[in-house]
């Protein structure tokens, strides 16, 4: 035992793994192998480094630790839905979502083990906040759900896994870089999209950073006295600072943002209830999403029925508001957020 304290390698730019190289006598193109490996072959491990000497891979063990997710377990749906479970190096487990349609495949990642914020409605929450993940492992999700072939098929990652994406902001910002970068991934920003509760503060940094990603709010209320029965955190933070985050973000970047909205059976499925989000939605151009709620256990919401969901959905539509309803998916497996992590998550 050294006693030393290991970097974690993907914590190193290209420039930074050149400096290591050249300091050591090696040669500078061994970083580019290297980055490669890390950021578009997607490897675990330095052993999987099959082009570097073994006394390169040696020195990299000696020198960095590399701690991944690892996919551990998957549950297909009959709908072709996977949910596949990503064990962390302390144990903890995460998960990420593959929703195909067609030829073109939704991936859902997970920015945290855990959630802090306790929607009462979502699985994740019951698990409680364990901690963030880093860039890499973020990154991990990607390229664990597939092969560099079936990757090509994924037309949207969408951060609406576990945890709040903008309480892990540097991180979240980090491996969008990396899965968006011509040294990454190389896949395109507008197939991205960061889901959030609505940090007004963050919204705010956000818009200053001028993002090339797509921002969707998780509302899932349009009144104060709804939407902190099922949102904890809309007690601190109400709609109006929401609304006026909002604002910002459409008036310095001139872009339109989704709402996420869950409808709840006899909660917030009403025709009034669509009102409200009309009401919310008068100062900033929105495209609206509706979700079906897949059932968590313990909790008293239930899914709305057709009959309020087409009734909902039509106010909105005589509005001239521009409505989604997405259909839910994976209904025979653990499908909602959390569930399957969920089984498996223990304290580190």
């Amino acid at each position: 035992m050294t006693g030393k304290t290991l970097t974690d390698i993907r914590t190193l730019s290209k420039a930074d793994l050149e400096h290591f190289f050249l300091l050591r006598g090696e040669k500078k193109f061994r970083a580019g192998q290297v980055y490669e490996w890390l950021w578009n072959k997607g490897c675990h491990s330095f052993r999987e480094m099959t082009n570097l000497p073994a006394t390169v891979r040696e020195l990299l063990m000696d020198q960095f630790t590399f701690t991944a997710a690892i996919p551990v377990t998957q549950q297909k749906s009959a709908d072709g839905t996977v949910k596949t479970g990503f064990r962390l190096h302390e144990g903890l487990m995460i998960e990420g979502v593959l929703i195909p349609a067609g030829n073109r495949e939704t991936l859902c990642i997970s920015s945290q083990a855990g959630c802090a914020l306790g929607c009462i409605f979502c699985a994740t929450g019951q698990n409680g906040f364990k901690r963030n993940l880093t860039a890499g492992e973020i990154f991990d999700q990607v390229t664990g759900m597939g092969d560099q072939q079936s990757r090509q098929h994924i037309s949207n990652i969408v951060f609406m896994g576990m945890g709040e994406p903008f309480l892990n902001y540097e991180n979240v910002l980090g491996a969008i870089e990396k899965i968006t970068s011509p040294d990454g991934l190389g896949m395109s920003p507008q197939r991205i999209t960061v889901s959030s509760v609505g940090i007004p503060k963050m919204i705010r940094r956000m818009t200053g950073e001028n993002p090339k990603f797509h921002f969707a709010l998780s509302l899932h209320a349009a009144s104060d006295i709804k939407r902190s029965r099922i949102i904890p955190f809309n007690v601190k933070h109400p709609l109006g600072e929401v609304a006026e985050a909002l604002a910002y973000y459409h008036k310095k970047t001139g872009k339109r943002f989704t709402i996420e909205y869950i409808l709840f059976r006899n909660f917030n499925d009403s025709v009034s209830d669509a009102k409200d989000l009309a009401l919310f939605c008068r100062s900033f151009p929105v495209k609206i999403n509706i979700i079906e709620y897949n059932q968590v256990k313990g909790v008293a919401l239930s899914r709305s029925d057709a009959d309020r969901s087409r009734a909902f959905a039509g106010y909105l539509q005589s509005r001239n508001m521009v409505v989604n309803v997405r259909q839910s998916r994976g209904g025979d497996i653990d499908a909602a957020c959390g569930q399957l992590a969920g089984k498996y998550m223990v304290d580190p």
